[in-house]
């Protein structure tokens, strides 16, 4: 499972989850992506279920790159403590995710639309986040085009 090697300090704050990502919310490295909707913490367990998940149902055909690395630690007491004495020990590591950002990716040349989407299907029910199958054009050129076409007629129906 995935856990820092090593940090500056053994404990954190919870901290609040407010806004949505402005880090890591666009397709880098491959075609096929699944993108957070809502935030949450997503543990190293869950991230190791999911991308088992789509490994195992692409064959190891294509390739999958994990966006999200659990690098804040949640403390836990021990089972029926009195109150006092101190925060608990470490216990797991967890990412935060922010609505917008990009938790897996997934490319090529043998993963096809359907493949990617069933293996992200896959993996989500793995999550404890609602997220959406994203992927981005084969052809830049006429998505752009189309881009054009739609702002210049909008602007036409301004102008009448």
């Amino acid at each position: 499972m995935l856990s820092p090697k090593r940090t500056k300090f053994r404990k954190q704050h919870r901290g609040r989850m407010r806004g949505v990502a402005s880090k890591g919310n666009t397709i880098a490295f491959g075609q096929f992506a699944l993108q957070a909707q809502d935030c949450g913490w997503v543990t190293a367990r869950q991230i190791e279920a999911s991308r088992r998940a789509m490994t195992r149902y692409i064959k190891r055909g294509g390739q999958i790159w994990i966006r999200i690395f659990p690098d804040k630690p949640v403390t836990m007491r021990p089972a029926e403590t009195r109150m006092g004495s101190g925060k608990g020990n470490p216990e797991f590591w967890v990412a935060v995710v922010k609505p917008g950002r990009i938790l897996f990716e997934m490319g090529g040349e043998d993963i096809t639309e359907e493949i990617a989407k069933e293996a992200m299907r896959l993996a989500q029910y793995k999550l404890p986040v609602k997220t959406k199958f994203i992927s981005i054009d084969k052809n830049p050129e006429v998505a752009s085009q189309e881009k054009k076409n739609i702002s210049k007629k909008s602007q036409e129906e301004v102008k009448q």
